[in-house]
């Protein structure tokens, strides 16, 4: 667990992945061939020299904030890095990341007390709220922070019970975790397998884009996380994911717009959970995507899937997951690849 804790406490907002970064080169070069960190930031790992060449990608990048204005009094304004609920930021502790070093702090808005009844049936916009560091005037705020500096969540994870865990970023260092394990434990014969930690995942699907287009694999997995259902005031219809159900295999993302799983992985991961009793579910998402739904349409078309870990609160400060989850999506991930 110590090294999914690093990876989960690490920073690494989209286009700022460094210190993430760092930690899946090092992993990566433990048990892969080659690592490199590509022109956009990608850490990609290789194993094998096969002439087949499987892709198998995870991103690094969190969602977060960055300072957009230091106003007068020394707070600071900010813009949101990546698909985040406004409703989640009011009064997080948050970590600004400097060029000197960390800087704490909480956002702000405008008191419930003093706020007009209007204004308490309105979710308050993240325009309105502000990020206070203590500073007593803009001239001490910026000798702590400047505009463009990147903005994380204060990072977390711990137990909660048995096989349950909460942390920070677990969408989608999950997904990293289970890169490192399943480069460490797979063995190769006649075929190459790529490992991507993908960057800007939440802008765009970037990183992965670019990557499938340098490696042009004959098939890739993405592995992420994956809204889970099994809370209060969601309909089974809307999710039907649970918690300790096994790993999610994707039909469909975001109602065809993203990825759609090419029949032969499909049935690969169907049959190979079957034959080795691994527990899955299976998924057809209305809405998001993956790293999937780039890798898939990249140069002739590439046939694709994705296995997800069911996650509670994913975007938020603290998720929830299931530790049987990420190990059951390695070993299905393990099993499956011989398949291909």
């Amino acid at each position: 667990m110590e090294l999914l804790e690093k990876l989960c406490r690490a920073s690494g907002i989209s286009g700022f992945e460094t210190e993430v970064q760092e930690i899946m080169k090092k992993e990566f070069e433990k048990s892969c061939d080659k690592v490199e960190i590509d022109n956009f930031g990608n850490v990609i790992a290789k194993k094998g020299k096969g002439k087949k060449k499987i892709m198998l990608a995870a991103h690094m990048d969190e969602i977060g904030l960055m300072v957009k204005h230091i106003d007068k009094r020394g707070f600071l304004n900010f813009v949101k890095i990546g698909g985040i609920d406004d409703r989640i930021l009011m009064q997080q502790r948050v970590i600004i990341k400097t060029k000197k070093g960390d800087v704490k702090g909480v956002i702000g808005a405008k008191p419930p007390h003093l706020q007009k009844a209007e204004e308490k049936k309105e979710v308050i916009k993240h325009g309105k709220l502000f990020i206070d560091i203590g500073a007593k005037d803009d001239k001490e705020a910026k000798k702590m922070v400047e505009v463009g500096d990147p903005v994380t969540l204060e990072p977390n994870f711990g137990k909660l019970n048995k096989s349950i865990y909460y942390g920070k970023a677990l969408d989608d260092r999950l997904g990293c975790y289970a890169l490192i394990k399943i480069m460490r434990q797979i063995k190769v014969k006649d075929v190459t397998i790529y490992a991507v930690a993908t960057a800007q995942e939440e802008l765009g699907l970037k990183g992965a884009r670019v990557s499938a287009f340098k490696i042009d694999p004959d098939y890739a997995l993405a592995i992420d996380t994956l809204v889970a259902g099994d809370t209060p005031y969601i309909e089974e219809s809307e999710s039907s994911l649970e918690l300790r159900k096994g790993p999610a295999i994707t039909i469909m993302e975001a109602s065809g717009r993203g990825a759609v799983t090419h029949p032969k992985i499909r049935k690969i991961l169907i049959n190979v959970a079957k034959e080795k009793k691994i527990p899955y579910q299976i998924d057809v998402l209305e809405g998001g995507m993956t790293d999937a739904a780039v890798i898939y349409i990249s140069k002739e078309g590439i046939p694709t899937g994705v296995v997800s870990i069911p996650t509670r609160y994913i975007h938020g400060p603290s998720g929830i997951f299931s530790m049987d989850d990420v190990n059951n999506s390695i070993k299905l991930v393990m099993e499956a690849l011989p398949n291909f």
